[in-house]
């Protein structure tokens, strides 16, 4: 039986559908009663919604919420009759890694699990019983709409996400794990109540990797247009040095069994994975994008155009131009050389002028297929000292020196393989650090871009940038125009292309001459060290997760662009980074924000002295001594006005 009042909330929720409603964690809050109507509600459920703002919570000032995700922030929603409702908001995870659970076959899996490449689990022999090792850093996270999906279990409405694991960070002795390990990624099959928009996890699938060699510290993520996700691979390994480099050995053994037999020039590129029917998915990687510190792919509205961070020292921005819709296989990938505007704004990020340099085009078939046969030796010649020879070019790789020359008949090969090396050969700006996250603002046709950090050689002057330090970090804004040509005078086939590049004012991060009483080093009511950033359109939100080393507990914010107003929406557990952010306007009626952490309690030295003792045995309890993390969601809890 359905009352009238539970007849008059679903009304509610239902005209909120596609617009700012976080979906109400389950049905028991509403049943109960706690959903108190006023004359506010009797209007919700005549009026349309027209706008929301989130209103902010302070950063926590006692252990158990400095520990924990917490959220104390709601969102108020005004309606066209003048009418406002709050909704209370609060964190719901779908699982903590380490857990077992469904694997849709009637038994359990690790969540969170590593596998080598012939599907068997990877164990960590430095426990006491060997155990399969689990990551404590989920990171990028799509949730998407099913298409005729089927899947056993779900009594609601199908929808799937995909979440990918970056690392873990130590083994049960506590020695480091970064990148030795190949990154697991998941299809997970999520049941949504129709009515409260609730998600419960009801299959766990793990994607077979091993048609594209495993996968290399996967980061950020973005939803294509086409409702696919696109990974991500970090840090590529530099192949001049992959016979020395212990790490890179460690990852080849782990998921080969043998330490030379991983191929550097398969790692570094971009990653995308099909989720069928039945809640698997399929995964394929994308050669032709540069072979950068790819950190998120940001497809715009064409669905051609993509806009890449690169999460390196002596990073540069790169553009690829698909040739078709929806199809990453072919196109043509471009550098920014970046111009600084002499004198205006040093002090708060600068101001850049873009212009865009060809690197050629391929296709990914043809990338890949020089990926397989050629070595580093056979495409680039490497010197970190002056050689003393013209032919040689001196370029940043890495933060330090190197001179480079690429061998003759080897440009392709260079362009698309040792894209850092060669970009600045032809004139690319290769002096961002530390790029991350990137998003769209396809109405005001605007694009963001993350600096988590602001130094090295972006303030050193060595690479065409000097402006003032920030650690702190900012967000850029880097508005977008068509009709642009490339340095050769050839038209670049998009109305996407980013033209000049410039801080948002309240999204730069404050530095503190000396740290706060709780220890942070950056004001704590500003952003510091930006990583991941989504956009909604339909809420004309920015939101921007943080990855600090100057803030205690990293947050999650949400900017209006329209009022340029600033809340602080949700905090981590101290140590812990914000990750696996996304904002979803509409899936079958309800909006989420998509929201993970990892590295519970990874504490620096300096930052967290003043909080570790206190904060260390509840870490510990909480995230199986530090090593779990969670997947999860922003909820909201419809209450009175």
């Amino acid at each position: 039986m359905t009352t009238t009042t539970e007849a008059s909330r679903r009304d509610v929720l239902r005209l909120l559908a596609g617009l700012p409603l976080i979906p109400v964690a389950g049905s028991t809050a509403l049943s109960t009663g706690l959903f108190a109507a006023t004359a506010g509600d009797a209007a919700a459920a005549t009026a349309a919604p027209v706008s929301a703002e989130f209103i902010g919570m302070p950063a926590p000032s006692t252990p158990a919420a400095q520990a924990a995700t917490t959220v104390e922030s709601a969102m108020v929603v005004t309606y066209a009759d003048g009418k406002k409702q709050t909704f209370k908001l609060a964190y719901q995870p779908l699982f903590f890694t380490g857990d077992e659970v469904p694997d849709g076959k009637g038994g359990k899996t690790l969540a969170g699990g590593y596998y080598d490449i012939e599907g068997k689990p990877i164990l960590d022999a430095s426990a006491d019983q060997p155990t399969q090792f689990f990551s404590d850093c989920p990171d990028g996270y799509s949730l998407l709409q099913a298409t005729d999906a089927k899947v056993d279990g779900v009594k609601g409405n199908t929808v799937f996400a995909v979440v990918q694991f970056e690392y873990t960070s130590n083994d049960a002795k506590g020695d480091g794990m970064y990148g030795k390990l190949p990154s697991p990624i998941a299809v997970l099959t999520l049941d949504q109540d129709p009515s409260t928009g609730s998600l419960s996890l009801v299959q766990y699938h793990a994607v077979d990797t091993s048609p594209v060699h495993g996968l290399w510290i996967t980061c950020g993520a973005s939803l294509s247009p086409w409702n696919t996700h696109l990974s991500s691979e970090e840090y590529e390994p530099d192949a001049t040095k992959a016979a020395e480099d212990k790490r890179f050995q460690a990852f080849s053994q782990n998921l080969f069994g043998d330490p030379k037999k991983a191929n550097p020039y398969h790692y570094g590129h971009l990653p995308e994975i099909v989720v069928n029917a039945d809640g698997s998915g399929t995964v394929k990687k994308h050669y032709n994008l540069g072979r950068i510190s790819h950190e998120v792919v940001q497809v715009m509205p064409d669905q051609r155009t993509a806009l890449m961070g690169d999460d390196a020292t002596n990073s540069g921005l790169f553009l690829f131009v698909a040739d078709k819709p929806a199809d990453l296989s072919a196109g043509t990938l471009y550098v920014a050389e970046v111009k600084q505007r002499a004198g205006e704004a040093i002090d708060k990020g600068g101001v850049f002028d873009l212009s865009w340099i060809s690197l050629g085009h391929a296709t990914s078939d043809e990338i890949e297929k020089l990926a397989d046969s050629l070595t580093a030796a056979d495409i680039v010649e490497v010197a970190t000292k002056d050689p003393m020879d013209a032919s040689f070019t001196k370029i940043g790789y890495g933060g330090k020196e190197q001179w480079v020359k690429v061998k003759p008949g080897m440009e392709k090969a260079a362009a698309f393989l040792e894209t850092h090396r060669y970009a600045p050969l032809v004139g690319g700006t290769l002096a961002f650090t530390k790029m991350e996250g990137t998003t769209v603002n396809a109405k005001d046709k605007v694009a963001y871009s993350a600096m988590s950090y602001i130094y090295k050689t972006m303030t050193d002057g060595k690479w065409g940038m000097k402006i003032d330090q920030i650690k702190a970090g900012a967000v850029y804004q880097l508005p977008m125009k068509g009709g642009q040509k490339d340095a050769k005078g050839q038209a670049i086939d998009s109305e996407w292309v980013p033209v000049e590049m410039s801080t948002v004012a309240a999204l730069v991060g404050q530095d503190l001459a000396e740290p706060d009483a709780v220890g942070n080093t950056a004001a704590v009511d500003r952003i510091a060290n930006p990583d991941n950033l989504k956009y909604s359109e339909k809420m004309r939100t920015l939101f921007v997760g943080e990855d600090s080393g100057n803030h205690v507990n990293n947050f999650l914010w949400a900017y209006n662009v329209d009022s340029g107003a600033l809340a602080r929406i949700l905090s981590c557990p101290a140590g812990a980074e914000s990750t696996g952010l996304q904002a979803v306007d509409d899936v079958h009626g309800f909006s989420y924000i998509m929201s993970n952490f990892q590295h519970p309690g990874d504490w620096e030295k300096g930052l967290h002295d003043k909080v570790k003792a206190a904060l260390e045995p509840i870490m510990d309890k909480e995230y199986r001594n530090k090593r779990s993390a969670a997947v999860g969601y922003i909820q909201g809890l419809p209450q009175a006005v």
